[in-house]
C-alpha cells in the first residue's frame, strides 16, 4: 500500500510540480547511474532538492531511493514521521555528536549493501539560498567505507528561491540541475573532502549565475 501511495505522489504531484510548475534544466543527465547501488551528493538550499533529485531517475527505480534527513527534524511529529518513513523512504540519521560516525551511518550502509541509490547532503541542513555551505566529513567515511560504489556530485541551482529553508510559500523559479563525473577514491579522506569541494565549486560555476541576493 506504502508503495502505491508513494508512486502516486510522485506521478500527480512531485514531477508535475518539478518538470512543470518549477521547470528544470538537467545537464549531463548520463552521468547519473540508472541503477544502485550509487551515492549522490547535492548542496541544499531547499527542501525541493530532495524531491528534485528523486525526479532524476525513472520511475521503476523509485522503490530504490533513499534520501539521508535528520533525525530529529523528520521524526518530530507522528505525521511528519510516517510521510517521510513511508512514502519519502528517507534514512534518518541522529546528528548528535556523541554518536560514533560507524553507528550515524551504519543503517545507509545497509542500504548500499542492498543496491540502493543514496541522496546525501553533505552540508548536513539547508543553508541560505544559493550559497554553498562547507560540507561535514561524514561524507568522506561513507565513500571510505563503499570505494567501489559511484558517488555522484550533484549541483542544483534555483530551488533555494523556489523554497528557501523557513518558508513554506513556493515562488515557481527554474531550476538548474549541473550533474558531475563520478568522483574517484584518493588516498584519504581529507583529500576526497578536497575534491569533493572543488569538484562541487566547479559545477556551480558552469551556470555562471549572478549573486542571488
Amino acid at each position: 500500500m506504502n508503495a502505491f501511495l508513494r508512486l502516486l505522489f510522485f506521478v500527480l504531484i512531485v514531477r508535475p510540480l518539478v518538470l512543470i510548475v518549477l521547470g528544470m534544466n538537467v545537464r549531463n543527465l548520463n552521468r547519473l547511474p540508472q541503477d544502485g547501488p550509487v551515492i549522490v551528493v547535492a548542496n541544499h538550499n531547499s527542501h525541493l532538492d530532495t524531491l528534485i533529485l528523486m525526479s532524476l531517475f525513472p520511475l521503476r527505480l523509485l522503490y530504490k531511493i533513499q534520501p539521508v534527513a535528520a533525525e530529529d527534524y523528520f521524526l518530530s511529529n507522528k505525521l511528519l514521521g510516517w510521510f517521510a518513513l513511508n512514502i519519502i523512504r528517507i534514512i534518518p540519521i541522529n546528528r548528535g555528536d556523541a554518536i560514533p560516525m560507524e553507528q550515524k551511518l551504519k543503517n545507509v550502509s545497509v542500504a548500499l549493501a542492498e543496491g540502493n541509490i543514496i541522496i546525501l547532503f553533505p552540508e548536513g541542513s539547508r543553508g541560505e539560498p544559493e550559497r554553498l555551505s562547507k560540507f561535514k566529513s561524514g561524507v568522506s567515511f561513507l565513500a571510505e567505507q563503499n570505494q567501489d560504489i559511484p558517488i555522484v556530485p550533484v549541483f542544483i541551482h534555483g530551488a533555494g528561491q523556489s523554497l528557501p529553508k523557513g518558508d513554506w510559500l513556493l515562488v515557481p523559479f527554474f531550476c538548474d540541475v549541473f550533474i558531475g563525473e563520478r568522483l574517484e577514491w584518493p588516498e584519504n579522506r581529507e583529500s576526497f573532502m578536497t575534491q569533493l569541494d572543488l569538484r562541487m565549486k566547479s559545477l556551480a560555476a558552469e551556470g555562471r549565475f549572478p549573486a542571488w541576493e
